[in-house]
């Protein structure tokens, strides 16, 4: 039987596309020995939404879950989701910062670094890719896949030995929306193994129901392996079910490596987990049904799960297929850029400000401006030149790699933080979301203070 690898993504990709990353710590913490057990080529545990959500939701520190993962699974290859020089954020960082917060993911436990640019702009992965290099871990340059009138077969291809000759050790075609039919899957994953000297893994999701087919025909193609999600937390805008895709390739002459009795167990586990958090409203039901209308509007599993909670907070759910409407017609004014964070989000927002203010650009986020400015790198296609000319005026967009005229970060937050610092993570946590590590820094000292206030007294 031939070899074909599986990365479990319930931790990560899977509980952020279904319920907006949610999970505690202490909702899987006691599954972790277990599914080291299971024989995964990668359990996909940190990076993408989970860094914000420990720290803006769940009152977590994000470097403690990954210590913790790490100190549960010595066996199993952890795997994090890096977006490039965005971090794990929603803005460039600089150099300086992109390199020590790579290094310091890795020495903390991430064994593979899979790393994207939103805009397939390569330029702005080098840093990360080198930074995870230097700290001994293997670095997976990521080809985002959506289609357009601009983007094609050639396109991923040169893209792809781009990241070879950058050093990456694997490749990864991100399919974040769940849009690579089975057949273009098996085009594009043969074009890139004749072009390129790496392992090809495949990322998809189930949102179109095109997703189980297309996997096949990855493995098919000589793909190296697939990312998927245990049962329960599996279709929909998740990944295809772990087990379930083990079974068919087993069947087909495919080797997954892993055991179906410790899929079991872990399905099991997770059962109640889900129940707990479709009881409180987090887990929609909306994002489980298959929605063959994002092979147009393209929207990834995250963003469309976010898009349903912040309509409803906004008690606009019914604008919702206004604003799915809404955003091929943003993206197509914007170049066409892949849908995935964090222009998914930006392009988003826009979609619902111009849907709920009755008025296009009526008013233009800032994110967008900067957009259009280039700070995010450069648009695949020509911009809007109307849309363009009412944030930039008569103004050029930026040509370089828009961080090389940051200055560094560290030295200045290290400061300004003081004590309230404990180490050089919580330097980086700060520099990644501000507003959020400083509370999370006073909920800290606060929660110290009164665990010794109650030991002082235990002992008068």
């Amino acid at each position: 039987m031939s070899p074909f690898a599986i990365t479990e993504t319930v931790l990560r990709d899977a509980q952020q596309s279904l319920m907006a990353t949610r999970m505690a710590t202490s909702d899987f913490k006691d599954i972790l020995e277990t599914m080291d057990k299971a024989g995964y080529r990668s359990v996909e545990c940190w990076g993408g939404a989970t860094f914000d959500a420990c720290l803006r939701y769940l009152h977590e520190d994000p470097w403690e879950r990954l210590r913790a993962i790490r100190a549960h699974m010595p066996h199993t290859k952890l795997q994090m989701l890096l977006r490039g020089q965005n971090l794990l954020g929603y803005h460039h960082y600089s150099d300086d910062t992109v390199r020590r917060f790579t290094a310091a993911s890795v020495e903390n436990g991430v064994d593979i670094v899979r790393i994207f640019d939103a805009l397939n702009d390569l330029r702005n992965i080098r840093t990360a890719v080198e930074a995870c290099l230097s700290a001994g871990g293997e670095a997976q340059g990521t080809v985002c896949y959506t289609l357009s009138p601009i983007h094609d077969q050639a396109m991923y291809v040169a893209l792809g030995k781009e990241i070879q000759a950058m050093g990456c050790q694997s490749l990864c075609i991100k399919d974040m929306a769940g849009i690579m039919s089975p057949r273009e899957c098996y085009d594009l994953v043969s074009a890139l193994k004749d072009a390129v000297d790496l392992p090809v893994y495949v990322h998809t999701h189930a949102t179109t129901g095109l997703a189980y087919m297309t996997y096949l025909k990855a493995a098919e193609a000589g793909a190296a392996g697939i990312d998927c999600a245990t049962s329960c937390f599996s279709g929909g805008t998740s990944q295809p079910s772990t087990a379930s895709m083990v079974y068919a390739l087993g069947q087909m002459g495919f080797d997954c490596g892993v055991d179906p009795a410790v899929l079991k167990q872990v399905d099991d586990f997770f059962v109640p987990v889900q129940k707990k958090f479709a009881e409180n409203g987090v887990f929609d039901p909306y994002v489980l049904s298959t929605k063959t209308d994002a092979l147009v509007y393209q929207v990834p599993g995250g963003m469309l799960s976010n898009l349903v909670s912040q309509l409803k907070a906004q008690n606009a759910i019914d604008k919702l297929d206004q604003v799915l409407a809404e955003i091929p017609k943003v993206r197509k004014d914007l170049g066409y850029p892949p849908l995935v964070t964090p222009l998914s989000q930006m392009v988003g927002v826009q979609a619902t400000v111009n849907v709920l203010l009755g008025e296009r650009y009526k008013s233009i986020g800032k994110e967008i401006q900067a957009y259009i400015r280039g700070e995010y790198g450069t648009a695949p296609g020509p911009i809007d030149p109307k849309l363009q000319r009412r944030v930039l005026g008569d103004q050029s967009p930026i040509r370089g790699r828009y961080a090389e005229g940051l200055a560094p970060e560290f030295p200045e937050a290290q400061a300004k933080l003081g004590g309230d610092a404990r180490s050089d993570l919580d330097v980086l946590s700060y520099i990644a979301f501000p507003q959020q590590a400083e509370q999370f820094f006073t909920d800290r000292a606060m929660k110290e203070a009164l665990v010794a206030s109650y030991t002082i007294r235990e002992v008068e």
